[in-house]
């Protein structure tokens, strides 16, 4: 049973009226006695809570940050009015902060064998599942004395899956990409280009360009021109391990990372070419491979968002072992991860050699826009050293870039806001070099 607030301020009104008029104690208890026979009425005509039938619907995936909606349905099989308050609990991490306690509370008044809905709004404050816990129920009589309470176990569960804030840049990349695919030509051929067309020889064409067997047919000089060859395979690797783990502003390394992956995924799937998604730490922790252009960036996402940072060192050689077997041909292999100096000579340089003698790879790291502010500081001790060691920090980022580099690694280091429309525009450039 469960007493309300009207119950209590009833009661204590009661005492006080009889304290003034009647002497004896006698009238207490009678009024007492009234109070306790209208809760006791109050609590029978309420309705019961176990013989609730609750469902839900709605929806089950939504983007971090964006709200989704998820519906109770209540069935009152009771032939007496239900009366209720509703707490519709969920995972702190499914709210946005400050606003769980009252999304989730709703007033419900369903008549005798009828059923009503109530919508609980949730806005994820965090990527992955996240699930319903209790729905509880008390069922408040006719008075709002007293009332009934139980709970009951819904299972429903929301993936939030990564934001993509990254997309805004889509449309200026996809117009990049329609210049290179078919309306702007190269002439010289690369590893990545296909035959195109012949056109006439102008001045300052390169002559190893010139077409003699076309040329004698036409009686005139002709040249050929090459376009980006489309079908090429890329393979995005995700290094899950203890480097993604860091903050870099409100969020890990990790989240970047996804969101630049994602902007490669539906850039590089417009282009026509094939991409599969890595990702791995001591063991793999997710893959996509072999979808079709429509289903990459729902199966990307949808793996993409159970994905956590892991707090211990990735395995490089496991990662490039699978890495191989995902790419069995010669391919694009971007690898997200970072440029501290030690996981990196240690791990990823000595293995280097198994990866860039058949395929192209690029390395993006995210870059601490924090060392910036930290290395123009000057003015107090602290500020001095915190400005020494942040230099110290980007030099040695420089350092470990430069070695991948001359390793054939093509490298990237960018702040998390900038390493995705980065990582688009490399691979645009290789891909109108002919490099893929």
């Amino acid at each position: 049973m469960a007493l309300t607030g009207r119950t209590a301020l009833l009661a204590a009104l009661g005492a006080l009226v009889v304290g003034l008029l009647l002497p004896s104690w006698t009238g207490i208890a009678a009024v007492t006695g009234a109070v306790l026979l209208a809760v006791a009425v109050d609590l029978v005509l309420a309705a019961p809570v176990r013989s609730l039938r609750i469902t839900r619907g709605g929806d089950t995936t939504v983007r971090l940050g964006e709200p989704a909606s998820v519906e109770l349905t209540v069935t009152n099989p009771a032939g007496r009015p239900l009366r209720a308050r509703v707490r519709d609990a969920w995972a702190p991490s499914a709210w946005q902060p400050g606003t769980g306690t009252a999304a989730s509370r709703h007033v419900l008044r369903v008549p005798g064998r009828e059923r009503r809905r109530v919508t609980t709004v949730l806005v994820p404050s965090r990527r992955g599942d996240h699930h319903a816990r209790k729905v509880t129920i008390r069922s408040l009589g006719p008075l709002g004395l007293a009332g009934r309470q139980g709970s009951h176990l819904v299972p429903w569960t929301i993936r939030a899956l990564p934001p993509f804030n990254s997309r805004k840049h889509l449309p200026s990349r996809l117009a990049r990409l329609r210049e290179l695919d078919g309306r702007t030509s190269v002439l010289t051929r690369g590893q990545g280009t296909e035959f195109d067309s012949l056109r006439e020889y102008l001045p300052g064409d390169d002559v190893r360009s010139i077409d003699w067997r076309a040329s004698a047919r036409r009686h005139t000089v002709a040249v050929r021109t090459w376009r980006p060859e489309r079908d090429r395979h890329i393979l995005v690797v995700l290094d899950t391990g203890r480097t993604s783990a860091g903050r870099v502003g409100d969020a890990p390394r990790l989240d970047a990372s996804l969101d630049a992956a994602l902007l490669l995924a539906a850039l590089a799937t417009k282009a026509g070419d094939r991409v599969d998604l890595l990702a791995h730490d001591l063991r793999k922790r997710a893959s996509v491979a072999g979808r079709s252009p429509n289903e990459i960036l729902p199966a990307f996402t949808n793996a993409m968002a159970v994905l956590e940072p892991a707090l211990y060192e990735t395995d490089m050689r496991s990662l490039v072992a699978t890495a191989l077997k995902m790419a069995p041909h010669r391919s694009l292999i971007v690898l997200l991860t970072g440029l501290d100096a030690a996981p990196v000579e240690d791990g990823l340089l000595p293995l280097l050699p198994l990866l860039t003698k058949r395929h192209e790879v690029v390395l993006a790291s995210v870059a601490d826009p924090h060392l910036d502010e930290l290395a123009a500081g000057r003015g107090t001790v602290e500020a001095v050293y915190g400005a020494a060691a942040a230099e110290q920090t980007r030099a040695d980022r420089r350092l470990t870039a430069d070695r991948l580099t001359r390793a054939g690694v093509t490298v990237l280091d960018a702040p998390p806001n900038a390493v995705a429309p980065a990582l688009a525009d490399t691979y645009l450039a290789l891909k109108a070099a002919g490099r893929l």
